[in-house]
């Protein structure tokens, strides 16, 4: 497989990130430009992003910390702090839980302090007032100002490397703090910190947080010799030795004013401190600031020209482009440059494929995958190997459900691999073992964790046994329908069947009376009292009842059916939008709210796209372009939640393009509403034959936001929705847009799209 990025491979070594030759995008254009990582970092918008230098995917993201606990800290970066305590290497970009932020340095000068001290108490610690008028972030690059130091900081990163320069105060002595006890949200399990020689320090930093037991490793070579240094152990200056073990280990270099500026290139790995000297040998070899800067915005630029809109609005083109820039964010692969990586079972392995890590399964299952085998398809392969990997060392009758660091966290609901497998299949990847993977997809789903026992024998989760009880009934369900679509590509019927009538258990929690899905006793009582805008523990996972009403991707006509047809069906999705929006017991995640529609969160992503099945695409194309409009933007809060690792962007990425699969997995692509008078996917030649796939909007406006006809490929289209395969084919969708509905388009029963376990539950072993 050929290598994605076209770097030296003095730089890069044979390692394919997301590999493929990357189509389209103009050598007059840089899409560096239109990005603007400071949008999600805001206090309003929880978007829980960082604004630091970044490779695409990569290993290293090399940026500022401005606190470490808390929720609006969950990326290490707040946009409201008035302080950044130094600059880590590794960060969680949109999550709603913290963690990472290690190996710490913060240049400094005067009285060298190894504290970061009272962010209201100025000069009390090592940290430093900013100013975001002197910050600048781009992709792959990112530079402040230390007000208290008058240093210019600026940072880059390759793929497991990142680069530092320092430009200090002209005749004025300096300092460099290394601290391992910093963390976000972390504890330091164990450290050390060498002195190598007058310009190398090597390390490392074992932690626990929400990752049980990390360990990073790191060598940081210095552009000059430091003149002094100190170790810190448990609070305490070390005198004497050059190598320091602890708990609690900071330490210092310093320097005479003699040159400036001052650079740190530092390699990282989750293996060894001789892995991390290699890496860093490896892409990082010279202290050569701007060729580094080059190479990393080089790769972002071919990222990024993976799709082009044709937009004037600098506003439109910043809000598109970084939602494309934050889906290239994570998964990091987390394995060195031969590919030797940390597994969950805590042992060093060896693979012949990039091992992913920091993956939010349950978010990115949704949009962002299905985006992934459209814009990145030489990464969909590795990353079901990584899963079928992650099956095999964890030794748990489970598929991974959200892996961070090489550990599993277990985090959140379901078995949502399954989803992604079944997609990948779909959409015609074969680069894995189906029958091993199909095999662990059985084994997760048949043990007897969290409910699962009760899934299968009683057909619901009690809400008086299992919170999340109805989230979960309705996600397992959802999960076995996957499951049962590989097991008929593979000819297993009885599993087939099996699964398939697992996949109706959703019908269990649907309360014919109040047309919600709502909490049931082990007794088959419903719970009560029941109020559809109140959060129950015990019923829903960051959610209220109508926010899962319509969770049902593998049967919409079944639900359709249920809730009294089409009519019903899509009057009540309508009013959806139309609620009070005040949701009773929340949790911070239940954000963005259009009525009890919920963007903020998950669960709702899908919604606006079912009027489809329901022969009504004209209330989609409403809905989506309220939910664009309103809630995301190019400001620092234009994102309207956290972004769970680039699903939020993920699902604007598509939304704006005017493509959403509201079941992944079943290679269906509901047509909404795009943004822009023409959208182009540039598609990989040595996955896909068709060049590119564009989508054409005539007389696109913020008023002309209904479709009035179609054609693919100049053949009239009457259905509101596209397969997988038509896009893969490349070719050219072209929409007439007007102010007013058409009523008529897609309303047709032959085209609508199909959602059904109807023949599945008809047929017999």
């Amino acid at each position: 497989m050929k290598t994605l990025l076209l770097i030296s491979a003095a730089v890069v070594p044979a390692l394919p990130l997301f590999a493929g030759v990357l189509q389209g995008g103009t050598a007059a254009h840089s899409y560096i430009e239109d990005v603007d990582p400071m949008i999600g970092t805001g206090l309003k918008g929880h978007g829980h992003t960082y604004p630091g230098a970044v490779f695409p995917f990569g290993f290293v993201q090399l940026s500022p910390d401005t606190g470490t606990h808390g929720w609006d800290h969950c990326s290490g970066y707040l946009g409201s702090d008035k302080t950044i305590i130094g600059f880590t290497h590794d960060h969680l970009s949109g999550t709603g839980c913290a963690d990472l932020g290690d190996i710490l340095l913060q240049p400094a000068t005067g009285a060298i302090l190894l504290d970061p001290g009272d962010e209201n108490k100025p000069r009390s610690g090592y940290r430093s007032a900013f100013s975001h008028a002197d910050e600048k972030a781009v992709p792959g690059y990112y530079s402040v100002l230390l007000k208290d130091y008058g240093i210019k900081v600026e940072l880059t990163a390759t793929a497991h490397a990142g680069l530092h320069r320092y430009t200090f105060p002209e005749g004025t002595p300096g300092h460099v703090v290394i601290d391992l006890v910093h963390g976000v949200n972390s504890e330091p399990l164990d450290a050390q910190l060498r002195v190598v020689d007058s310009t190398t320090l090597s390390g490392y930093r074992r932690s626990h947080g929400w990752a049980k037991d990390k360990t990073l490793y790191f060598v940081a070579k210095f552009s000059m010799p430091f003149e002094s240094y100190g170790l810190q152990s448990d609070g305490q200056i070390v005198s004497g030795t050059s190598q320091i073990r602890n708990q609690n280990v900071r330490g210092y270099v310093s320097f005479s004013a003699a040159r400036t500026p001052l650079l740190v290139r530092i390699g990282l790995s989750p293996t060894s401190v001789e892995e991390a000297g290699k890496n860093l040998a490896a892409e990082i070899p010279d202290f050569d600031f701007n060729k580094t800067r080059a190479i990393a915005q080089q790769a972002w630029q071919r990222e990024l020209s993976k799709i082009s809109i044709d937009s004037t609005d600098p506003a439109a083109r910043r809000t598109f482009y970084t939602a494309l820039y934050h889906t290239m964010l994570a998964p990091n692969f987390y394995n060195n440059a031969d590919r030797s990586y940390r597994g969950p079972d805590g042992k060093v392995h060896s693979a012949d494929f990039n091992y992913y890590s920091t993956f939010s399964i349950w978010d990115q299952f949704r949009a962002w995958f299905p985006l992934t085998t459209l814009t990145e398809p030489g990464a969909v392969n590795p990353l079901i190997r990584t899963m079928l990997a992650d099956y095999q060392q964890l030794n748990q009758h489970a598929l991974p459900v959200w892996p961070l660091c090489g550990n599993e966290t277990w985090c959140m609901i379901g078995y949502h691999s399954v989803s992604m497998i079944a997609t990948a299949y779909r959409s015609g990847f074969r680069g894995f073992d189906l029958e091993k993977t199909y095999a662990a997809m059985r084994d997760t789903a048949l043990n007897d964790r969290n409910g699962q026992a009760q899934f299968r024998t009683l057909g619901w989760l009690p809400s008086d046994k299992i919170r999340a009880s109805v989230s979960r009934t309705l996600e397992y369900a959802y999960d076995d329908w996957c499951i049962a679509q590989i097991a008929k590509a593979l000819g297993k019927k009885d599993d087939y069947l099996q699964f398939s009538k697992y996949a109706a258990n959703y019908r269990n929690v649907f309360d014919p009376a109040t047309k919600f899905m709502r909490g049931r006793n082990e007794d088959g009582t419903w719970r009560t009292p029941f109020a559809p805008n109140v959060f129950y523990r015990s019923d829903y996972t960051e959610a209220d009842a109508w926010q899962y009403a319509w969770f049902v991707p593998q049967d919409m006509d079944g639900l359709i059916s249920l809730m009294g047809g089409n009519e019903e069906f899509a009057d009540k999705l309508d009013s959806l939008f139309d609620q009070d929006s005040t949701v009773v017991d929340t949790v911070p995640d239940i954000s963005g709210m259009v009525g009890q529609y919920a963007q903020g969160d998950e669960p709702v992503h899908n919604f606006a796209y079912l009027f489809n099945y329901a022969g009504q695409p004209y209330r989609t194309q409403k809905r989506i372009r309220q939910v664009m409009a309103a809630l995301y933007n190019s400001t620092p809060d234009g994102i309207p939640g956290n972004d769970d690792c680039g699903q939020m962007s993920a699902w604007y990425v598509l939304s704006a393009m005017g493509l959403y699969p509201a079941n992944p997995a079943d290679g269906n692509y509901m047509i909404g509403s795009p943004l822009f008078h023409k959208t182009t996917i540039h598609l990989d030649p040595e996955y896909y034959h068709g060049g590119a796939f564009t989508v054409l909007a005539d007389n696109n406006s913020d008023k002309n936001i209904y479709i009035q006809s179609a054609k693919l490929n100049g053949k009239p289209l009457t259905r509101s929705w596209l397969r997988h395969e038509e896009i893969a084919a490349g070719g050219t969708l072209e929409l007439a847009m007007g102010p007013q509905p058409n009523k008529v388009w897609g309303s047709a029963t032959k085209d609508l799209p199909s959602s059904s376990l109807a023949d599945a539950l008809a047929e017999k072993k």
